[in-house]
């Protein structure tokens, strides 16, 4: 056991501003990320009924979902994934609560199973954007 809290204690992080948590950005990003589903979804169960909302739902939530968390990603220097799932988990907790919690269809389940999903991806989009240097970022020989 020595060797393993000796592991573990290398890999300790300091908790620095660009190491902490941005609340604010990952509630704001979910909220727009759940009312952008709703702008989606409205018009489509208004001219085509509920059926076709089974099928919309579920991509709307990915591609929000990954959308926003791109958007949150933008101005962090870490844990972009973790921002990008917590993007998600907001959106997935405002439809519960504004559903209170009355159970759903398998589609809907999938749906917030892809709204973190796609939070995920898109906090990895976000990350390795960050990674890649800009053309200003390359010093002129």
């Amino acid at each position: 056991m020595p060797i393993i809290r000796t592991i573990l204690a290398d890999r300790k992080v300091p908790m620095n501003a660009s190491a902490r948590i941005h609340w604010i950005r990952a509630l704001i990003g979910g909220f727009l990320a759940e009312a952008a589903v709703f702008v989606v979804v409205i018009p489509v169960v208004m001219t085509a009924g509920q059926h076709p909302l089974l099928y919309v739902a579920p991509v709307a939530s990915l591609v929000m979902c990954f959308l926003f968390a791109i958007w949150v990603g933008r101005g962090l220097e870490s844990r972009f994934v973790l921002h990008g799932i917590l993007v998600g988990a907001v959106a997935t907790l405002i439809y519960v609560a504004l559903t209170r919690a009355q159970p759903e269809p398998p589609a809907y389940l999938l749906a917030h199973a892809l709204k973190l999903l796609g939070g995920a991806a898109g906090g990895f989009v976000a990350g390795r954007r960050r990674a890649v240097p800009s053309p200003t970022d390359v010093p002129a020989h």
